[in-house]
């Protein structure tokens, strides 16, 4: 069973990989051909559907538990959850945008360098605190709950929905399956 730093390490691996993806392949401006701008499109698509699920799993659980345990928890959580709200401003528009439109690259300019400093910090500044403090067996019970939360969880970011774990084990639900079964009708995050 993975602990809750082995499932969040990859998450963030893919998060890198799709960030990378999107920063190093040629964009419109660079005469990207349509089949490119297509497989843009396709993994922006799932760097929105896999943070929307991150992060909402990370509020819900996350967090919450280094605020308990982590001396300065409520400060290192704050200042999270703020670059995760900041972010989910960013992929909400990005999620409405193909790599066709002239906002997606500034939008992804924005969001990139963004992404790998909150990364860093979680990685850098939160684990250790974290990890200093919880047993093997609460990190394992405490991955088992974000990766439950992440099956279950938004595969859109809802930048007003307030971060608040118990607003977003109930009103989260109904927003992830709202975004799940609109997912179905549309066929968005299909690879085929």
């Amino acid at each position: 069973m993975s602990d809750v730093f082995e499932v969040l390490a990859t998450d963030h691996a893919d998060v890198k990989r799709m960030l990378t993806a999107l920063e190093d392949g040629p964009d419109q401006a660079a005469g990207a051909s349509e089949p490119v701008l297509d497989a843009r499109t396709l993994v922006a698509q799932w760097l929105v559907i896999d943070s929307s699920r991150h992060e909402a799993a990370e509020e819900q659980y996350f967090w919450p538990t280094v605020r308990k345990y982590v001396d300065s928890g409520d400060h290192l959580a704050d200042q999270a959850i703020g670059q995760e709200s900041e972010a989910k401003e960013v992929l909400d528009k990005l999620n409405k945008l193909d790599a066709r439109d002239a906002n997606f690259d500034e939008l992804l300019a924005e969001f990139i360098p963004a992404a790998r400093k909150h990364i860093a910090f979680e990685e850098g500044k939160v684990w250790p605190q974290l990890r200093a403090v919880l047993t093997a067996e609460d990190s394992a019970e405490l991955g088992k709950k974000v990766s439950k939360a992440k099956e279950h969880g938004p595969t859109r970011p809802h930048p007003h929905t307030p971060a608040s774990p118990a607003v977003l084990k109930t009103a989260g639900s109904a927003a992830a399956v709202l975004d799940q079964l609109r997912d179905a009708i549309s066929g968005r995050g299909k690879t085929s």
